[in-house]
């Protein structure tokens, strides 16, 4: 894989810090800008609603310049938006940073993706993807403890600053080596030729790329549903201390960087078996877990396996988006973002709503939408068995029973 590409994950690591980070910033936040804590939350909530609109509607502006043009505006952006976010202390100015934010990170997800997967062979799209979604998976595990870290050793501006300096060397690795060229003005210099955007609309009539963007929002759904609250369970369901949250949570991470990495072996090559397979089992862990989630010994064993199996599934199926939206080369990646982001907004809305059954409410509605994904999958099989075969490796359906 190009070095690029990994510098790419860099950035996508300072950019899954950014979102998930205030979790552990909120209330240091609502006391210096004099807001209650209920406002602060607002500043996630704006995130993720950034991601989700921006996705489609900054890979379109994107079109206008090259890959290496879109990459280094977006990212410019981001890290603008991040030190005057660090700088302020209004909260009305600390919001809009988020928003603005959330669209250069939607947008530059939707157009790495894009870029990563034409970059290597047609039959190498899960590895690449794989590489990118790294980079969110080691926010989980390293960037968001480092931010909460940061924020109570020297305030939550510090947290800003950091994600604001992690996304230089990807800066300057853009700068050098995205497609585009090495000199000249990368917004106008051309690139391969796009196809017409009517054209790449289009794609979205097909079922197998309907299929895929709803097993996606399906899968993170179920995922973000149970990771919102999962510290509830931990002390409430489970009895442990409030020490064992970041634990777990970064057990969660860990299980999710290596759930990413084995679908990055696997997605190509095999991917009804990471599909299908990896539903029935989400299916049967979620429920597992809502049922033993009194125990700890449960609980310490089936978060770091969730986040395995939640994480491979979940990249396997953004792969299968890019396969499925292959026409679209500039709008695929923003197809996938969108449909992740859809999945990390509606899990832990219905996981709020769920709270009113108690603690393991969540859990069960994770077991729910996996339960939807697996139906979906089936007739994901069935749609792609009748489809005739493309450039790329498609899921094939499985044998009768």
């Amino acid at each position: 894989m190009p070095l690029f590409l990994y510098l790419l994950g860099l950035a996508v690591f300072a950019q899954g810090t950014s979102e998930f980070m205030l979790a552990g910033l909120g209330p240091d936040i609502a006391r210096d800008l004099h807001v209650p804590l209920s406002d602060a939350g607002l500043l996630t909530s704006a995130f993720a609603a950034g991601m989700v609109v921006g996705a489609p509607l900054m890979a379109v502006l994107g079109r206008r310049w090259s890959p290496r043009g879109a990459l280094l505006g977006f990212l410019s952006v981001f890290v603008v938006v991040h030190v005057a976010g660090a700088l302020t202390g209004s909260f009305l100015v600390l919001l809009v940073t988020r928003i603005v934010g959330a669209l250069a990170n939607a947008g530059f997800l939707a157009v790495a993706l894009a870029t990563a997967v034409s970059a290597v062979g047609p039959d190498r799209k899960g590895r690449a993807t794989s590489i990118l979604l790294g980079g969110v998976t080691l926010a989980c595990v390293a960037g968001v403890p480092a931010g909460a870290f940061l924020g109570q050793l020297w305030g939550w501006r510090s947290a800003f600053w950091a994600v604001a300096a992690v996304s230089l060397p990807a800066l300057l690795a853009i700068v050098r080596s995205a497609p585009g060229g090495a000199r000249g003005d990368s917004r106008t210099e051309a690139a391969e030729p796009r196809a017409p955007l009517a054209a790449e609309l289009r794609t979205l009539r097909r079922p197998r790329l309907q299929l895929a963007l709803l097993l996606g929002a399906l899968v993170n759904g179920a995922t973000f549903c149970a990771f919102t609250y999962l510290a509830p369970v931990v002390t409430d369901v489970a009895g442990l201390a409030e020490g064992w949250v970041p634990a777990l949570l970064a057990l969660f991470g860990i299980g999710s960087f290596l759930g990413v990495t084995l679908a990055g072996r696997l997605a190509d090559t095999r991917p009804r078996a990471v599909a299908g397979g990896g539903a029935v089992a989400l299916v049967c862990g979620w429920s597992l877990f809502a049922l033993t989630a009194g125990s700890p010994a449960a609980t310490v064993a089936l978060v770091p396996l969730l986040g395995t199996l939640s994480f491979g599934v979940g990249a396997t199926l953004i792969s299968r988006i890019l396969y499925a939206a292959e026409d679209a080369p500039t709008l695929s990646g923003a197809y996938a973002t969108a449909a992740l982001n859809v999945g990390a907004v509606i899990g832990p809305a219905l996981g709020g709503i769920a709270l009113t059954w108690g603690a393991r409410g969540p859990l069960w509605v994770s077991a729910a939408l996996a339960a939807l994904a697996l139906v979906a999958v089936r007739r994901a099989f069935e749609v792609a068995d009748v489809t005739s075969p493309g450039k790329a490796p498609h899921i094939q359906a499985p044998p009768a029973s």
